[in-house]
């Protein structure tokens, strides 16, 4: 039985102080005896803080980024490595935002997956398609894309140590979500494709959903066969919202 995953990207939001207050709320607000796994990547200067904050409480902490080079001249990059001396499990490897806006190609996405692994890292591997994807019918070939480009680096054993995140672009912070249908349709797929290749893989394989998942919304999307949890933008900045997704998930 897979266990839901509730993880928080909290992108480029944050500040000590309201880091503490948001970490208070999940701490105190968090059930230990839920069945339900939480995750929190908050930017890369308040991550051992972080680290040292939930030591203890049951609730991980994860980069939201990792450079593929194990160290030397790449200024502004941070190594895998780096990440778990913070006190990381986790990294987010290929969110679209880092596709989009930073170009990243789904083979520098494939070397951070292998970097992250390398590291003991667990690389939590964000695909999805656009708007424009989705009604050209391309859902299926671009998610295939992205994710045959690590299956290729790694092989498809390497994933029986990540987890997966669908997570239509057209859905990230626009209000808009994927019925819980349209979003199982995606992961039931996606896991068809990695069983076809390794059927145990594909089983114990959890697979998030992510895009404007909300507290009103998590339960009838965690209710479907194929989805393992949320990957949470927006809601993962305040307590109670994030929690509520939680308590969905339970």
């Amino acid at each position: 039985m897979r266990r839901i995953l509730v993880a928080g990207n909290w992108k480029l939001n944050g500040s000590l102080a309201a880091n503490a207050e948001l970490l208070d709320g999940i701490i105190a607000g968090a059930s230990a005896d839920a069945p339900v796994d939480l995750l929190v990547c908050p930017p890369y200067p308040y991550l051992a803080g972080i680290a040292d904050k939930l030591e203890g409480t049951g609730i991980a902490v994860g980069a939201q980024n990792v450079s593929q080079q194990a160290s030397g001249a790449f200024t502004g990059e941070v190594a895998a490595s780096m990440l778990v001396e913070s006190g990381c499990t986790h990294v987010l490897v290929g969110h679209s935002e880092r596709r989009s806006l930073y170009g990243e190609s789904s083979k520098t996405v494939a070397e951070k997956f292998e970097a992250a692994q390398a590291a003991k890292l667990i690389p939590v591997l964000c695909i999805g398609e656009t708007l424009e994807e989705r009604e050209a019918g391309r859902t299926e070939a671009v998610v295939s894309e992205q994710l045959d480009a690590v299956i290729e680096q790694v092989g498809v054993q390497a994933l029986a140590d990540s987890i997966l995140a669908y997570e239509p672009v057209w859905a990230i912070g626009t209000g808009m979500t994927a019925t819980p249908e349209q979003a199982q349709d995606v992961h039931k797929f996606i896991r068809e494709r990695i069983a076809g290749l390794d059927a145990s893989v594909a089983e114990g394989l959890r697979i998030l959903y992510g895009g404007s998942v909300k507290g009103s919304n998590a339960a009838g999307l965690f209710a479907m066969a194929d989805i393992d949890g949320g990957l949470i933008g927006g809601a993962s900045l305040k307590a109670d919202d994030f929690l509520a997704i939680a308590n969905a998930a339970s």
